[in-house]
């Protein structure tokens, strides 16, 4: 696992920060999104203010802990990218962990 991102979230429910990885470095945003079914996301992934390239959902671990399960893709990656976006140990800080795996 490795930390390639980190974020603080806003009122509102945004999270903003930055992905950054050998091939990725990107002021990130993820956004709410209205859901169309039960399986949409719940968050849309934008890099910069336009460009949507990936989506979370919300999870809760078997702990308890609230965190996002989120998924990263552009036609330019060799393959998806899959995370968990955390809190972090600092209060509003937040994490996103990368994790080799095939998705949920």
């Amino acid at each position: 696992m490795a930390t390639i991102g980190t974020f603080t979230r806003s009122a509102g429910g945004t999270f903003t920060g930055a992905v950054k990885t050998l091939s990725i470095n990107a002021k990130t945003t993820i956004k709410p999104a209205d859901k169309a079914s039960d399986k949409a996301p719940d968050y849309r992934v934008f890099a910069g203010s336009s460009v949507e390239f990936g989506a979370a959902w919300k999870k809760t671990s078997g702990e308890g802990r609230a965190y996002l399960s989120v998924k990263l893709d552009d036609p330019s990656f060799p393959a998806p990218i899959y995370a968990t976006l955390v809190e972090g140990e600092e209060t509003g800080s937040y994490s996103l962990i990368w994790s080799r795996r095939n998705g949920d």
